[in-house]
């Protein structure tokens, strides 16, 4: 974030159930972002966002549509989601070939990779740690080395998934080693987020500084 902007945060209920389909779809209840919309709309914020990729690519691309809209009917000026953002940053890219490195197990990565193909995004390839829990105690060192993992010549770009992730510092290392954009959750998140409000985020990265197009919002 820009020294001068400032980011106001709510958060949904905390599920102690290991992270699948059926939790991320329960992320997205519409009640309870209809709700955490409202909290955060005191100060009057520029825009609101769905700070969550799994919540936000689980029930494909309408239901993201649908958290936008649920969002914008309770009240926020603008919306988006991790998710959308994801599209909209591999569109200013030009990215349509992306391999992808996630925390998750395998069924919640393939909802992924569908939501990507709905787009017309392919997945050249996809790795997941399986993880059921414990995300936000993933290390820097692990998230390189999947990243690497999964890497291949014909992939364009690279994204990391889940806001829950630390991914901030190793951006502009693992894209300098790789040769190609290296994109993550809480990335696109925040340049979305600044994006709708006609700033840029703070950061490394190709995604940062690559020249802003107007892009349509279905």
């Amino acid at each position: 974030m820009p020294e001068d902007v400032s980011l106001y945060l709510t958060r949904l209920p905390f599920f102690t159930t290991p992270v699948t389909v059926q939790m991320a779809v329960a992320v997205g209840d519409r009640r309870a972002v209809r709700r955490a919309t409202r909290d955060v709309l005191t100060p009057r914020p520029g825009t609101v966002t769905f700070a969550c990729t799994s919540g936000s690519f689980v029930s494909g691309v309408q239901g993201e549509y649908v958290l936008r809209r649920t969002m914008i009917e309770a009240g926020a000026p603008t919306a988006s989601t991790t998710s959308g953002a994801l599209i909209d940053a591999l569109q200013v890219l030009g990215v349509t070939r992306l391999a992808i490195a996630t925390p998750y197990i395998e069924a919640v990565t393939t909802r992924l990779v569908t939501y990507l193909a709905d787009h017309g995004v392919a997945t050249v390839a996809s790795e997941g740690l399986g993880l059921l829990g414990n995300i936000w105690r993933v290390s820097y060192d692990q998230v390189v080395d999947i990243v690497r993992a999964v890497d291949r010549p014909e992939a364009e770009a690279l994204f990391i998934s889940c806001t829950n992730l630390p991914t901030y510092d190793i951006i502009e290392p693992l894209e300098q080693a790789l040769g190609k954009p290296v994109l993550t959750a809480n990335q696109v998140t925040m340049w979305a987020s600044l994006r709708a409000i006609g700033r840029q985020a703070v950061g490394g990265g190709r995604l940062l500084s690559a020249p802003e197009q107007q892009l349509s919002m279905a």
